[in-house]
C-alpha cells in the first residue's frame, strides 16, 4: 500500500540514519580497537609538524641569493611585477637582500643563516625543500589550504585524517595533539578541527603550563568510582538516544567521554616534562613556568614516545612585514631564530639518539614565502617582506626522507621555483604515504561525494623519499 508522504520521509530518514550509524560505528569501533586500514607498510609511525605561524622568510634563513645582494635597494625588475598580486606592496618596490651571513652544512652543503648555529650542526639529518608552492597569499586561507587541503573553513585537518585513517598507537592518549606557543593561528582552531569527520578525531590542545587539558580533573567531591558510574549512565543514555535517532556523532561522543576518562590518568605523566634530566632541558633550552616553543618541542618528543600519531606545534610571531619596531626584520627575525634554534636542533638530536627519528617524520615551515622586495608599507622605514605564494622553504627530517639533502631551487631573486616544484597537495599526499595511507583511498563520504585531504589533486613525491 502507499504510505503517506510524511511517514515515507520519516522512514527514509531513519533507514539512512541507521545505515550511517552502522557504518560509522564499525569504522569507529575498528579505530578504537587499534585496527589499521593501511594499504601498505608505513615508513613512519608518527609526525611532528612545526608550523611557524606568519611565514618565515626563506631568503633570510635557507635560500641566500648573491644576485639579490648585489642589487639590494634597487628597483625591482619590471618582469617580476607583471600580473603580480601582493597583499600589501604598492607601487614599484625595491629589492631587499639579506643582512646576515650564511654557512654550508651537511653532505649537500645546505645554506643555513648564522642566526641558527645549533640547527647548522644537525643538517646531516635534515632535508631542505626550497621549492614549495601554494596558491594562497593571505594567512588564514593559506593555513586552511596547508592543513585541510582547502582554502575555506570546514574541511578536516591533516592530523584528523591521520587519526581517522590510522588510529592511535596508545589507547589512553589522543591520536592527534596540538601544542601552541604564542597566539593562535590566523585561521583559528579550525586548522586542527575534524570538519565532517567524527569529532573524536579533532586535535586535542595540550598546555605546557598549568592543567594540560582544561576541565580534565574531577571536582573535589567526585572520586574515580563515582566518575565511572556517571560515565556508564551517560553512555547508556547516549545509546538509547542513538537507537531512537541514529547518528554517528553519538558514538563519537561516547568514545570521547571514555578517552577523557583514560586521559585523566595518562596525560599528567605524559606532559610532565620536568621529570626529564637536566641535560635534556639544556639540550632543548626549556624554561620552567613559561609557554615556549622549547617546552613544546620536548613535550612533542614525550608524546610520540608514548604513541601519539600526529603532533602539531604552532609558534606565532613570524609575520615580519616591517611596519613598526615590533616587526622589523632586523630585530624580530633574530629574536625568533633564537627561540627556534636550540629547541628544533634539540628535538632532532633527541629523537635520533633515542632511535625515534627512524619512525618519526619532523616537518618545519610556514604557510607561504616572503617577497625578495622590501614591503615599505605606507613609507615605513623598517625592513620587512610581504606575503609570497610562489615559493617557500620547508625542512623535513626522519629516516623516510632524504637526509642531508637539498631539493628544489628558485631563481636568482628567489621569486619563482626553477626546479622540482612541490605543491601543497603533493606534500600532503607524501605525508600520508609515509604514514602508510593512500591519499586517494583515504576518503569520507559527505554531502553526496567522497572527500579526501588532497581533494582531486596531489602526488606522492619520490624526490623527497629516502
Amino acid at each position: 500500500m502507499d504510505l503517506p508522504n510524511d511517514l515515507l520521509n520519516t522512514t527514509r530518514r531513519r533507514f539512512l540514519g541507521s545505515s550511517g550509524l552502522a557504518f560509522g560505528s564499525m569504522a569507529l569501533g575498528s579505530l578504537l580497537r587499534g585496527d589499521s586500514k593501511r594499504p601498505f607498510a608505513p615508513k613512519v609511525k608518527h609526525v611532528i609538524y612545526l608550523h611557524m605561524e606568519g611565514a618565515p622568510p626563506p631568503l633570510d634563513m635557507w635560500d641566500p641569493k648573491p644576485v639579490l645582494q648585489k642589487y639590494d635597494g634597487q628597483l625591482c625588475p619590471d618582469e617580476f611585477l607583471a600580473k603580480a598580486r601582493f597583499a600589501f606592496i604598492k607601487g614599484h618596490p625595491k629589492l631587499l637582500g639579506t643582512k646576515w651571513g650564511f654557512s654550508k652544512h651537511g653532505p649537500s652543503g645546505a645554506d643555513v643563516v648564522e642566526l641558527l648555529p645549533h640547527l647548522g650542526q644537525v643538517m646531516s639529518d635534515v632535508m631542505v625543500v626550497k621549492s614549495m608552492q601554494t596558491d594562497q597569499f593571505n594567512h588564514a586561507p593559506a593555513e586552511f589550504f596547508l592543513f585541510t587541503g582547502s582554502p575555506r573553513i570546514g574541511r578536516p585537518s591533516m592530523g584528523a585524517w591521520a587519526s581517522y585513517g590510522l588510529g592511535s598507537d596508545n589507547h589512553n592518549l589522543p591520536g592527534f595533539v596540538v601544542l601552541v606557543s604564542g597566539n593562535l593561528p590566523s585561521a583559528g582552531k579550525s586548522v586542527w578541527g575534524s570538519g565532517f569527520l567524527p569529532s573524536l578525531h579533532q586535535g586535542v590542545q595540550l598546555r605546557s603550563v598549568g592543567d594540560p587539558v582544561l576541565y580534565l580533573k574531577d571536582p573535589p567531591s567526585v572520586d574515580r568510582a563515582t566518575r565511572r558510574r556517571t560515565l556508564d549512565a551517560m553512555s547508556d543514555l547516549n545509546r538509547l538516544h542513538g537507537e531512537a535517532d541514529p547518528n554517528p556523532e553519538i558514538e563519537a561522543r561516547i568514545a570521547q567521554y571514555e578517552l577523557a576518562y583514560r586521559m585523566q590518568m595518562s596525560v599528567p605523566e605524559a606532559v610532565d616534562i620536568w621529570s626529564e634530566p637536566k641535560e635534556v632541558h639544556e639540550l632543548y633550552g626549556t624554561e620552567q613556568g613559561k609557554v615556549s616553543l622549547a617546552n613544546n618541542c620536548l613535550l612533542a618528543r614525550r608524546l610520540v614516545e608514548r604513541g601519539v600519531r600526529f603532533v602539531q606545534i604552532y609558534d606565532s610571531g613570524w609575520d615580519i612585514h616591517g611596519t613598526s619596531p615590533g616587526d622589523d626584520l632586523m630585530t624580530q627575525l633574530p629574536k625568533k631564530c633564537r627561540e627556534l634554534d636550540r629547541p628544533l636542533a634539540g628535538l632532532i638530536t633527541d629523537l635520533r639518539r633515542r632511535g625515534l627519528l627512524d619512525e618519526t617524520l619532523v616537518i618545519w615551515g610556514g604557510e607561504f614565502g616572503r617577497t625578495p622586495m622590501n614591503e615599505a608599507r605606507d613609507g615605513s622605514k623598517f625592513l620587512g617582506r610581504d606575503h609570497h605564494p610562489h615559493c617557500f622553504t620547508i625542512l623535513m627530517a626522519g629516516a623516510a626522507v632524504k637526509r642531508g639533502a637539498v631539493v628544489g631551487a628558485t631563481d636568482d631573486l628567489g621569486y619563482q621555483v626553477t626546479d622540482t616544484p612541490v605543491p601543497v597537495h603533493d606534500l600532503q599526499a607524501t605525508i600520508l604515504h609515509l604514514l602508510g595511507a593512500d591519499h586517494e583511498r583515504l576518503t569520507y563520504r559527505f554531502q553526496g561525494r567522497d572527500f579526501r585531504l588532497t581533494d582531486v589533486a596531489g602526488h606522492v613525491r619520490g624526490e623527497l623519499l629516502a
